[in-house]
């Protein structure tokens, strides 16, 4: 990204990571995969991101309303995914209900593991899309 400065808009800028996301191999996802904390693991999620406490808030917003149980589950089937998968249940959080990504897990966990590999791309390309576009 640093070699293709200067962009001359923020279309620019989205359009670049997209094409160096995408330019990654499967392994190198998995391991931007893993630096995110799991949907649901609230205390995870406050300690990965102390830094930045507004932005990884507003990202699980969803999260922080759910009952003890759909938190329990979340957990649960996100360990099924992992074994699954090899790596944590990826998606972008924003504006999604806890439910909604416990339904959207459980989707999921139906894929073969290429087509879920694309899936979890495709969710971490718009999480980066937010974070370029968040005010800081």
């Amino acid at each position: 990204m640093l070699a293709r400065r200067p962009f001359g808009s923020p279309g620019a800028v989205l359009r670049a990571a997209r094409e160096e996301w995408f330019a990654l191999s499967p392994d190198d996802w998995r391991q931007a995969f893993a630096h995110h904390p799991k949907i649901g693991d609230l205390d995870s999620l406050r300690k990965k991101f102390a830094a930045t406490p507004g932005l990884s808030a507003r990202e699980q917003a969803g999260v922080r309303e759910a009952s003890p149980e759909v938190l329990a589950e979340l957990l649960d089937a996100n360990r099924e995914y992992e074994a699954r998968f090899g790596y944590i249940f990826i998606v972008c959080a924003t504006g999604r209900s806890a439910a909604e990504m416990l339904e959207m897990l459980h989707r999921r966990l139906q894929n073969g593991p290429a087509e879920e590999i694309q899936i979890a791309a495709e969710e971490h390309a718009r999480i980066c899309e937010l974070r370029l576009l968040a005010p800081v």
